[in-house]
């Protein structure tokens, strides 16, 4: 079963337990994220990924509430629909002495609610006597503070770990901390008001009295605190403000989606919020950290890709992701990192195993694709916003990622992006199939590097020709005509190449031996994406996807179930992910495949309706459709994951065949399907330069058709049948 469940690298999952039945509930805000139980507890259970963490390390690893040493029982556990906080209702059990109950179930009223503000954790509990007699009872909180790194609770054993500090006690606090092999000292404040009846190192003790339809609240926090991070803690309902406020801030420069079916509004607004939830404030803006648990932090792919799926809803994400990495762009070559002047961050970690360098992952630069990514989110960027002022900022950087591409990215000078890992605990493969297991040939051998990814090449041609349309706006005019050259170049080599006519797809790869993995895989979706294929080739690919070796219902497999590899629980090898999808639904449509994307935006569309608070996984199994059940979840997947939730916007742009730009400022609607399930969408705050438009688009007869509700600005509003 541990073959199953473990994500085939040693920086990933080793798992004894799966987050698929373990129902947690998630708050994310900033560096500090936590996951409880459905109790609102955290304990020891199942995976053990149960607690509060800050910037890498856990500083709660335990917070259990229990009515004297009973655990109370559940009758509701929700997180918000803005995922502000977590609220839940729970009651007594039968409590009993000397054979006797004295409170019986269902007496003692108990309201949680919990919520995440800068670096610290606010609770409220309020307690209601509904019994018509008095009532006491004991109420604890036993807690724990282990101070994990993140790779610990993921399964690396370390030989060596820091050591505990004295804790500091008082009559409403308790101060526990630890000096970590990094030398930095983090601490774990817990408080308690009004003040309990005692306060240990590991349990908060309540001596609860209420007179009849008697009511009382205890607020309680948890802050992480170490000396890159001082919390200041506030009174609980100032703190639930800032955050509501934070909250509203973030909607405002978006575009908002209504629809009658209320089960596609579900989807998209726990998308939208689980966004929110998931951007962390840089000093350099915006970024969507990729995913809870095991990813919140700064992964550069991760954040590329969903600010491209969010671009014609909120473009200023796009700006925070390449700001961050620009600032983030390596300079030299540090080989134990796969770091090479002007390549773009694969990842970053603030733990103590990372400053250690104990795992490499403290800057690490071990992605493919990224750079490439990077120079087609700045040209998508500019399209959409005409923002010259500040490409000219990052063109510096620009111009770093494209020598990276045609030098270290090319080190054998065949013409295409390879990689081959130089830091011996780095990632094996750097594309985004990056388990061990992810690239090999049509009888199940792995792939010897340097690889060259079909997608890698795509992204090369588009961001090349995407950064021919910068560099002519800023007047090199020469440069320009070069990268269009460029690109043609490499369209022509990838086709004769990448094609197997064999298979009606390109290759998955080119080995080091220039040998290509003739297997069918959803890459070659993504050379739609880019606009690498020909249109007579991109017609086969998306057939081929489509096919029910492809194609489960939900969406499209990593991997066909016809090769030597497939397997519908494995990570990469035949799995469903949503972000996958989304790149494939646009790339259809940037073919004109608008009902080949909608069949794709009907099956994820489906599958939002079973899975839990209607919130895409990173990835689920890719078992085919069973009449009446619901999509297979996979054991230890991301829930939220920021691509995953941002899919719902490019899957809807994709059918929607929109297109904005500010030069001349205008929303092009070109082919436009919509299911049958979704005849009207109304979209409001879309914004385009300095103007602002609300939009209708319903079906009216065998058409869609697309009118304008509002217009502030100039703007020219063009549909095409």
């Amino acid at each position: 079963m541990d073959d199953i469940l473990r994500v085939e690298d040693r920086y990933y999952i080793l798992s004894t337990s799966s987050l698929a039945d373990d129902r947690v509930r998630v708050l994310k805000y900033g560096e500090t994220f936590a996951v409880f139980d459905r109790r609102g507890d955290i304990e020891p259970f199942g995976q053990g990924v149960q607690g509060i963490y800050h910037e890498g390390t856990r500083y709660l690893s335990q917070w259990a509430l229990r009515l004297q040493s009973e655990r109370p029982w559940l009758l509701s556990s929700g997180v918000k629909d803005d995922n502000g906080s977590l609220a839940v209702d729970l009651t007594n059990p039968n409590l009993s002495a000397n054979g006797q109950i004295y409170l019986p179930h269902g007496t003692l009223h108990i309201a949680r609610s919990k919520f995440l503000w800068k670096g610290t954790h606010y609770e409220q509990l309020q307690l209601m006597n509904y019994s018509l007699s008095p009532l006491r009872c004991l109420m604890s909180i036993q807690f724990a503070c282990d101070f994990a790194d993140i790779f610990e609770v993921r399964g690396t054993r370390r030989e060596r770990r820091g050591e505990r500090l004295i804790d500091f006690l008082n009559q409403s606090k308790a101060t526990i901390s630890y000096r970590g092999l990094d030398g930095v000292i983090r601490r774990t404040r817990i408080h308690c008001s009004p003040q309990p009846q005692k306060i240990t190192n590991s349990e908060i003790l309540l001596d609860v009295s209420l007179e009849p339809k008697g009511q009382q609240t205890y607020y309680l926090t948890v802050s992480c605190d170490c000396p890159a991070h001082r919390p200041q803690v506030i009174f609980h309902h100032a703190a639930a403000s800032e955050a509501a406020r934070a909250l509203q801030e973030a909607r405002e420069d978006e575009a908002n989606i209504y629809t009658a079916n209320e089960q596609f509004n579900d989807w998209v607004n726990r998308s939208f919020v689980d966004l929110h939830m998931m951007i962390t404030e840089t000093p350099q803006g915006p970024y969507p950290y990729a995913g809870v648990p095991w990813f919140s932090t700064a992964f550069g792919r991760d954040g590329i890709i969903t600010a491209l799926e969010t671009m014609w809803v909120k473009p200023s994400l796009a700006r925070g992701v390449l700001a961050f990495l620009a600032h983030t762009q390596a300079t030299e070559e540090l080989p134990e990192a796969d770091a090479e002047p002007g390549k773009i961050l694969h990842e970053t970690r603030k733990g103590e195993m990372a400053a250690l360098k104990e795992v490499p992952f403290g800057s690490y630069y071990g992605s493919v694709d990224a750079t490439p990514l990077f120079v087609m989110l700045a040209g998508a960027y500019f399209q959409r916003t005409a923002d010259l002022a500040f490409l000219k900022q990052i063109w510096p950087n620009i111009k770093a990622a494209l020598r990276w591409i045609d030098e270290f990215g090319d080190r054998d000078r065949d013409g295409f992006v390879e990689y081959c890992r130089r830091s011996s605990r780095g990632l094996v493969h750097q594309g985004w199939k990056d388990s061990s297991d992810a690239v090999f040939h049509s009888d199940g051998t792995l792939a010897e590097g340097p690889i060259a990814l079909c997608e890698v090449q795509a992204y090369v041609y588009a961001a090349k020709r995407e950064a021919a349309v910068i560099a002519r706006a800023l007047g090199q005019t020469k440069l320009a005509e070069e990268l269009k050259d460029q690109a043609a170049s490499l369209q022509q080599r990838f086709e004769q190449a990448f094609w197997r006519e064999e298979l009606s797809t390109y290759a998955l790869a080119l080995d080091g031996e220039k040998r290509p993995c003739c297997v069918r895989t959803s890459n070659a979706g993504h050379c739609l994406f880019a606009g690498i294929a020909s249109p007579e080739r991109a017609q086969r690919v998306a057939h081929g996807l489509l096919s029910e070796d492809f194609f489960t219902g939900w969406g499209v497999r990593t991997l066909s179930s016809r090769e030597a590899r497939y397997n519908a629980m494995s990570y990469h090898n035949g799995s469903v992910w949503p972000h996958d999808n989304a790149l494939i639904a646009r790339g259809f449509s940037r073919y004109g495949l608008r009902q080949e994307a909608l069949k794709i935006f009907t099956g994820l569309l489906d599958a939002s309706l079973f899975v839990d608070l209607h919130r895409l996984p990173e990835l689920f199994c890719g078992f085919h459709r069973r009449t009446g059940q619901a999509p297979t979840l996979y054991p230890v997947a991301c829930s939220p994951q920021s691509w995953a939730a941002a899919a719902v916007f490019l899957i809807l742009q994709a059918c929607l065949g929109v297109r904005l730009q500010v030069s001349p400022p205008r929303v092009l609607f070109r082919r436009t399907v919509l299911p049958a399930s979704l005849r009207q969408i109304e979209i409001r705050n879309l914004t385009v330069g300095s103007a602002n438009v609300d939009l209708l688009i319903q079906t009216e007869g065998d058409g869609v058709d697309v009118r304008l509700l509002r217009k502030q600005g100039n703007v020219d509003i063009i549909s095409v049948k």
